[in-house]
Formats: structure tokens, C-alpha cells, sequence
């Protein structure tokens, strides 16, 4: 009886220890989670669309189509693990800040719930998995991808200097659109450069929207931002950005002569921007920002939407 006592203790204990590993882990693998942004896509989404816009201007459909979707699984693994790694790093920068924000004081950083030095070590294994895909593509764009990582890295730091971070953001957020067309040519060209400078202005007003959620506490905690600076007049700065933005997708139109159905589904696209974002936004409504700002996801795939039908039809 004793020793059935005493196995059955033994077996208790290891189901004990094996539960207690177990939620560990759990726990380990949902603070990641969190401190990633996995659980909210659209970060990275807003990384990938310019990866995909410029692979598809690029690319010839004429040629093996199993190519292009390789290219956009490595841009889209790329994009989340990249656009993972930069979270950690800004919470690393930003978690004094953060403590001080209402809608970030929860982040594990901020709230203690992980060290610096293993959210560190976290970043370095995402960037060196990032590396792995990289490495896919031809030479000139694993230099250009590289050339861009300290823009990627020091984005943080800039709303402690200048009321324009959404512009740093934009710069390295669209980056992906000149690494989509040199994935195919190897070299640069006018097409994405255009293309390129006029994303920056649609990054520079989806996160000038977004960043009126924080608005009050930034003034408070003394983080500057476009949001901050246009504040009293928000509407016509994001018009001057998104009108901006849709010249350079007319004249991407005109350079790579595409065919006038391109031109009218553009209508679509100019209707989201100008009838739905900027018609619809309240600043003084968190909610509604937010939900303007979310909206750019369907914003990136209309786009892609017209890219094809402008490189097929």
C-alpha cells in the first residue's frame, strides 16, 4: 500500500510539474504575442501591400506565375517578422513613455511582464529568421533591404526630436515597394521611385489619423507628432497628403501604360481616401480613428486589386 501511495505521489508531482510547465509556456508564448502585434495583423499588413505593389508593376505575367506568389510569401513572412522585431525594439525605446500612455501602459515592456534583455534576445532571433528569407532574393536587394535597417531602428526616436516621426515612418515603412521592383530588374527606375515617394504621403496621413488616439497624453509626456502639429487643422493636412498619394498612382498609370480600365477603378481607391477616411474622421473619437486607420488594410489590397487589372487588361 505504501508504495502504491508513494507512486501514485510521484505520478501526481509530474503531472503537477508538467501542468505548471505547460501554463509557463502559455504564458511565455501570449506575452510574445503581445509584444510582437501578432494578434493585431494590421502592422505588418501595412508593411506588406508596398512589398506586393511594386512586385506587381514589376513583374511580367507572362512569365512563370509560381514566382510571383513565392515572392509574395517571402515578402509577407518578411513583412511579420520584420514588422515584429520593430515592435520590440520601439517598446524597448519607448517603455518610459509607454508607462505614462493610457492605451500602452499594458505592453509587456512597459508593465514589466518581460526584461529588456530577453525581448532583446526575441528581436535578434526574428531579425536573423528575417535574414533567412532575404537571402531568397537577388543580391541588389538583400543590399537595399539591408541599406534600410537603421531607418527600420531609429523610427522611435524621432517623435522625441521632431513633430514629423510619420514621416520617418513612411520613408521606412514603404520601403518594401523598391524591394518588390528589384526583386524583379535588379536595379532601380523611375516607376517605383515615384511610386515610393507617393506612399510615404499615404503612410504620412493613415498614421497622422492614427495617432490622435494618444494626443492628450503625448502632450502630456511631451512626445511630438503630426498629430500634434495639425491638430487644428487635420482634415486638410490628410487631404494634402492623399491627394499626393493618388497623383503618383495616375502618373504610375501613365509611365507604365496602362490601359484606361486602370484609370476609372482608380475611383474606387479616391472614394475610400476622400469620402470615407477624411469625410468620416473625428479626432475626438478614439474609436473612429482607429477604425479609419484599420481600414487602410482594404485600402492596400484595392490598390493591388487595380495594379493587377492595370498590368493584365
Amino acid at each position: 500500500m505504501l508504495l502504491l501511495y508513494n507512486l501514485c505521489s510521484l505520478r501526481l508531482n509530474l503531472l503537477n510539474k508538467k501542468t505548471l510547465l505547460f501554463n509557463i509556456c502559455m504564458s511565455h508564448i501570449s506575452i510574445f504575442l503581445e509584444l510582437t502585434r501578432l494578434k493585431k495583423p494590421i502592422g505588418y499588413m501595412l508593411l506588406f501591400w508596398p512589398c506586393v505593389w511594386g512586385l506587381t508593376i514589376a513583374y511580367d505575367f507572362n512569365d512563370n506565375i509560381n514566382k510571383y506568389f513565392f515572392y509574395i510569401f517571402l515578402f509577407l513572412s518578411g513583412s511579420i517578422l520584420m514588422r515584429s522585431a520593430g515592435c520590440i525594439v520601439n517598446d524597448i525605446i519607448d517603455k518610459d513613455f509607454d508607462k505614462n500612455v493610457e492605451r500602452t501602459k499594458n505592453r509587456p515592456i512597459a508593465s514589466g511582464k518581460i526584461s529588456v534583455k530577453l525581448a532583446s534576445i526575441y528581436s535578434i532571433i526574428l531579425c536573423l529568421v528575417a535574414f533567412v528569407v532575404l537571402i531568397n532574393f537577388n543580391l541588389n536587394t538583400i543590399l537595399f533591404a539591408i541599406a534600410s535597417m537603421p531607418l527600420a531602428f531609429t523610427y522611435p526616436l524621432m517623435k522625441r526630436f521632431t513633430y514629423w516621426p510619420q514621416l520617418f515612418l513612411g520613408i521606412t515603412f514603404n520601403y518594401g515597394l523598391i524591394l518588390g521592383w528589384t526583386a524583379i530588374y535588379g536595379g532601380i527606375s523611375i516607376e517605383p521611385i515615384i511610386f515610393y515617394l507617393g506612399a510615404i504621403f499615404w503612410t504620412l496621413g493613415y498614421d497622422t489619423i492614427y495617432g490622435f488616439q494618444d494626443i492628450k497624453d503625448d502632450e502630456i509626456i511631451g512626445v511630438k507628432s503630426t498629430s500634434i502639429k495639425f491638430k487644428n487643422s487635420p482634415k486638410l493636412f490628410i487631404f494634402v497628403n492623399y491627394f499626393l498619394f493618388s497623383i503618383s498612382l495616375i502618373l504610375i498609370g501613365i509611365f507604365m501604360s496602362f490601359s484606361k480600365i486602370y484609370f476609372i477603378t482608380l475611383i474606387v481607391p479616391f472614394l475610400h481616401l476622400f469620402f470615407y477616411q477624411i469625410y468620416k474622421l473625428n479626432i475626438k473619437n478614439s474609436n473612429v480613428c482607429l477604425n479609419i486607420f484599420k481600414s487602410n488594410n482594404l485600402f492596400g489590397l484595392i490598390i493591388f486589386g487595380c495594379l493587377i487589372i492595370g498590368k493584365i487588361f
